[in-house]
């Protein structure tokens, strides 16, 4: 839409389960909450709704896991993220809930206006039920052996293991998660959403009218439409949840992904109806035509927001439909999938605790690693660096640089303009530019990019101060250096704007620094925007650089994640056959001193050892090469070995022995060894 009167952004509403991870800021809320703050800056109307989602089978077994009610979850839940969304700036107008009064009657609402108009089918099928339970179980609360991998505890909907998506049906062995019990099958009718009747619209309006859809988002509709649409249940068999509000479906609530979009909807008009005259009435940022809407997703969201929650809309009848939805790919962490079911992740709660007052550089680390078009990472090491590299050496040294040089020559008063060079046309041609670049990047929501390109303000000036070296010409000419320092003081006051999206803790404290009290868009790439003999406040730093300490201290916490979850999740080997006693006699187990430890030539696996053993010296090879990268490192070291294995020759080596090794779990090798010194040659018993 090119003709819009406003905007009603959404971003995806968090599942009340659990607190907001990296993954969620990068891949929706820092995003949107850049495109907001910039629409604001130019002055346009627009609304920001967010919201947890508090419905659906996990909320409900988090609450059996506990002993406590799904509502005490999502109360928690909901406030952590609430609280954590407003002290990182996240700007909503709104951040309600799906259990509030408001959404439980629209949702309702919408749903019979749906089935008033046939918009649903009903079907009978059969699904698992426990008896013991006397309950249907949804798929999370069924559990099996997966048909792919062979993992005992795959869920009815996915394998953890391997990724794999799944039918309960699909499951072998498969067992009720309430009771242990194996469920049977039983017939239950439910509410179905034809997708398939909405399929020639949805096919024109997203492959023909919105081709300039992101291409990870028009490429995953595609392949959905090219499959074919199914009927989609809209109900499940659950307590938890809004209750389906038509007769025949006691016991049956919406399902969540029906119920959950709705929320955009119902938190606008909770807010609208609260402060009308601020905000008008709700309906016309649902249902004027001039109204543009746009969703924040992440990739997993992509179906539901472009092809569901539109055909949810269209049976509706009275509702726009979305004009963009900018989804990004998934974030990464130190190389490995962030999982909250693992704690492999970086929670937004704990940053804030951990680096306080530094919410404006995990803003623009996550920014600047977006994974708007493929997956990206996430690394404590490349979160230093910029903040050091970037944040502190480029733009809080321009901004430092010019404050004390200002404060130095002119009492912190903002000097004249004088006549200008055409190196100082040249520089104000550069960063009169980037207005414009910066301004269609984030209009094609590109805002890594834009963020990129704003940075340039802060190259421009920190080169300008280098090159025009205004405390070596203050020696001779003050006039010279009173238009570097105004030039270089209204680059500054742009960058206070540039940024306002990007980093606005910062900028706040820049604008502070400068004394705008005024400041918009339409401003930007302006070179009096600072007037002359105005007062300075004293200058601050803008960023403090990060110590490896305080790095490494993240690090850690996410090594020690690991270890916990692989001894968690490791399942010793089954016991073998049990042996006489007296096999176990004849085994002459002894601990020797390493004298030499190197790789035996061509071996890929093979350390050579040189063990005292007491009585003499022996060698002995061993296939732990792989584990030990640094072999030399064990010399002096005492292990254990079988000394009366009979010999044997490798690689043209006679090895004497064994030695003892244990696997953990991730098939690690790890030597046994004593943990205090011992004689060599005494025996293991």
């Amino acid at each position: 839409m090119t003709n819009y009167k406003r905007t009603t952004v959404t971003s995806a509403l968090p599942y009340a389960n659990g607190p907001v991870h990296i993954g969620h800021l990068a891949g929706v809320y820092v995003p949107a909450d850049i495109y907001v703050r910039y629409l604001r800056l130019k002055g346009e109307e627009v609304l920001f709704i967010g919201g947890s989602d508090e419905h659906g089978v996990p909320i409900t077994i988090k609450a059996k896991k506990e002993g406590v009610t799904p509502q005490d979850i999502v109360d928690r839940y909901h406030g952590i993220i609430k609280k954590s969304f407003e002290e990182f700036g996240i700007t909503f107008d709104i951040y309600s809930r799906t259990t509030s009064k408001t959404h439980r009657e629209l949702a309702s609402d919408i749903f019979k206006t749906i089935e008033s108009k046939g918009g649903f089918i009903e079907k009978t099928n059969e699904q698992y039920y426990d008896e013991s339970a006397q309950q249907f179980l949804a798929d999370r609360y069924i559990t099996g052996k997966c048909p792919h991998c062979g993992n005992e505890n795959a869920y009815g909907d996915q394998c953890e293991a391997c990724g794999t998506s799944l039918n309960a049906t699909d499951l072998i062995n498969p067992k009720s998660a309430i009771s242990g019990n194996v469920p049977v099958m039983r017939e239950t009718k439910h509410w179905y959403l034809p997708l398939d009747q909405h399929e020639a619209w949805l096919r024109k309006w997203i492959l023909e009218d919105h081709k300039e859809w992101k291409t990870n988002v028009y490429g995953q509709c595609k392949s959905w439409l090219d499959m074919g649409l199914q009927p989609r249940a809209v109900s499940r068999d659950l307590d938890w949840g809004i209750p389906v509000p038509v007769p025949g479906a006691e016991g049956k609530v919406l399902y969540v992904w029906f119920d959950a979009p709705i929320g955009y909807i119902s938190n606008t008009k909770e807010l609208c109806d609260s402060q009308p005259e601020k905000y008008g009435n709700w309906e016309k940022w649902w249902k004027d035509d001039d109204t543009r809407l746009i969703h924040f997703i992440g990739k997993d969201n992509i179906v539901f927001h472009c092809i569901v929650f539109p055909a949810m809309l269209k049976a509706e009848g009275s509702y726009i439909l979305p004009d963009n939805v900018p989804a990004n790919e998934f974030l990464n962490l130190e190389g490995d999938k962030i999982s909250t079911s693992r704690n492999w992740a970086v929670w937004l709660h704990e940053y804030l605790v951990d680096f306080p007052g530094k919410q404006d550089v995990l803003r623009y680390v996550l920014t600047a690693n977006a994974p708007e078009t493929k997956d990206n990472d996430f690394t404590w090491s490349d979160f230093q660096a910029r903040n050091n590299n970037e944040l502190v050496a480029i733009f809080g040294n321009f901004i430092n640089r010019a404050m004390v040089l200002t404060q130095k020559y002119y009492d912190g008063k903002v000097p004249a303009l004088g006549e200008l060079t055409d190196y100082d046309k040249q520089t104000l041609e550069e960063f009169v530019n980037v207005k414009a670049d910066v301004e269609k990047l984030l209009n094609n929501f590109r805002f890594r990019d834009a963020q990129k390109e704003a940075m340039m303000l802060a190259r421009i000036g920190n080169k300008y101060l280098a090159d025009t070296e205004p405390w070596k010409i203050a020696k001779t000419d003050m006039n010279r250096v009173a238009t570097i320092m105004h030039l270089s003081l209204q680059i500054a006051a742009n960058l206070a704007i540039a940024f306002e999206p990007f980093l606005p803790f910062t900028s706040k404290k820049l604008r502070t620094m400068l004394g705008m009290t005024t400041f918009s868009w339409k401003d930007l790439g302006k070179i009096d925007l600072l007037k002359a003999g105005s007062q300075l406040e004293a200058p601050e730093l803008l960023f403090e650089k990060i110590e490896d300490e305080i790095v490494q201290a993240q690090v850690q916490k996410l090594l020690d994640t690991k270890k916990a979850n692989e001894a968690a999740a490791y399942k010793a080997a089954p016991v073998k056959e049990n042996v006489a006693f007296e096999y176990f006699m004849k085994m002459d187990i002894r601990v020797g001193t390493v004298l030499d430890c190197k790789r035996v030539p061509k071996a890929d696996k093979l350390l050579q050892f040189r063990i005292a053993d007491g009585l003499e010296e022996r060698t002995i090879l061993s296939g732990i090469a792989q584990h030990y990268p640094n072999p030399e490192e064990l010399i002096g070291s005492q292990v254990c070995f079988i000394a009366n294995f009979e010999p044997r020759k490798l690689r043209g080596v006679m090895s004497e022995g064994m030695i003892l090794s244990a696997e953990d779990a991730n098939g690690r090798l790890v030597l046994i060894q004593p943990k205090v010194n011992v004689t060599n040659g005494v025996e293991v018993k």
